[in-house]
């Protein structure tokens, strides 16, 4: 981590690391356990887009939160099957679609809730017992499914390397997250337009940035260490 990102205010940090990102980079303030009180910090630092990881504790917020009308929440947690319906409602962004029975019911919820959600789809590259996420195989052959799912902007890919990688280790999995997408998009299968890469968090959104992602995703970076 930054030296800076252990010293100074929320908006010090989100200021200081807005200087390092080129324009097209999309900031995600991650509030999972997060105040509202700090997640105010942020909003009044300009942050509009805030990441949770549960739908419970971000319906709660949400609840609290009415009067920002411009802000983009983004589900970036495991999405649970029973949880589908309200996730749908509360967010506009789901980074975190991991296989093909899940994007199909997202589909069908959508259709049903006149909703047309955007959707990354969440690859493992390497062997992770604590991800979810497609395989490169997986992933390939279940396109021609998802491309029938039209009700949801299926837009992007979403990937989280394993703890304990080196850095070019790191790399590697962002490079070829990024060559995936390509691969997908040289395909042109209607429905799928992978566009975004949501790739990166605290300890490695320079590597992310540096590999062509397009949204990072950022909470004790921004917001110290949760308890």
């Amino acid at each position: 981590m930054s030296d800076f990102s252990r010293s100074g205010t929320i908006a010090d940090r989100i200021a200081q690391i807005r200087q390092t990102l080129p324009a097209n980079v999309r900031l995600i303030a991650v509030s999972k356990q997060v105040s509202i009180a700090a997640m105010q910090e942020a909003y009044d630092a300009g942050i509009r887009d805030f990441g949770e990881s549960r739908v419970q504790e971000a319906e709660a917020k949400q609840a609290q939160l009415r009067e920002w009308s411009d802000v983009t929440w983004h589900l970036i947690g495991h999405l649970q099957a029973n949880k589908a319906n309200k996730a749908i409602r509360m967010f506009e962004w789901i980074h975190s679609v991991d296989h093909l029975k899940l994007a199909q019911r997202l589909d069908q919820l959508a259709a049903q809730l006149d909703q047309s959600p955007q959707v990354c789809l969440q690859v493992k590259l390497l062997p992770d017992p604590n991800k979810f996420g497609w395989t490169i195989a997986e992933l390939l052959a279940d396109l021609p499914a998802l491309s029938e799912c039209q009700h949801l902007n299926i837009c992007g890919l979403m990937t989280i390397p394993p703890l304990g990688l080196s850095q070019s280790e790191v790399i590697g999995v962002f490079q070829q997250t990024r060559e995936l997408a390509a691969t997908i998009s040289r395909q042109q299968l209607p429905g799928l337009d992978i566009q975004e890469l949501s790739m990166g968090m605290s300890e490695d959104y320079a590597l992310a940035v540096q590999s062509g992602a397009t949204m990072i995703r950022l909470g004790r970076i921004l917001f110290g260490d949760r308890t």
